[in-house]
């Protein structure tokens, strides 16, 4: 399934970022699932270049602690330094080798020394391309930081009790209650009709 995190959150400043998931079991009327990919819409990454400044995309492959092995894609853009009168930001090619090199080391960091759903938490706020402007400051001041795109490249071996544990085991009370429907009704025969209505 693809679905919107702000029909998810009701939160309409998350409409630009997409969660997949996919079903990994059915209970009943539940269908249980799991993260399986985060994507921003093509709206808000063509709203986000803009001319006169560098854009710069990483990606690494990380492995949480619960063993899934992801691949996050980063994307930044360079803005003016404080107090500059020239119109253009770019960068030079050895400032933008320095400022992937550091991406890479945020993300890998970041991912890995948590599992998914504390990974899927950093995501939504957008706390790890804070990080990365933060660390690359010193070599060259970024604007519209992102994590635009995850794949999961590996799952671990399906357990039903993680998955239970991931959702909180609500689909394992049963919530339902009797209904006392009485007697069934007679439905007599019309005379004449050949036993049709």
């Amino acid at each position: 399934f693809e679905v919107s995190l702000a029909d998810r959150n009701n939160d309409e400043d998350q409409q630009y970022r997409k969660i997949k998931l996919c079903c990994e079991d059915v209970q009943g009327f539940n269908v249980l699932t799991n993260f399986h990919g985060m994507d921003l819409t093509r709206d808000k990454l063509c709203s986000l270049i803009k001319k006169w400044g560098s854009l710069i995309e990483a990606n690494a492959d990380v492995r949480t602690t619960d063993g899934y092995m992801l691949r996050l894609f980063c994307i930044a853009f360079t803005t003016k330094m404080p107090n500059q009168m020239k119109k253009t930001c770019y960068a030079q090619s050895a400032q933008i080798r320095a400022i992937r090199k550091k991406m890479v080391n945020v993300m890998t960091e970041e991912a890995s020394k948590c599992d998914l759903r504390e990974l899927v938490q950093k995501l939504i706020p957008e706390s790890i391309g804070a990080e990365i402007e933060k660390v690359c400051q010193c070599v060259f001041p970024l604007r519209d930081t992102f994590i635009r795109k995850v794949k999961v490249l590996k799952k671990p071996k399906f357990d039903i009790t993680k998955l239970m544990e991931m959702h909180g085991d609500v689909a394992g009370e049963d919530t339902g209650t009797g209904v006392n429907r009485g007697e069934e009704p007679v439905v007599e025969e019309l005379k004449g009709s050949g036993g049709r209505l």
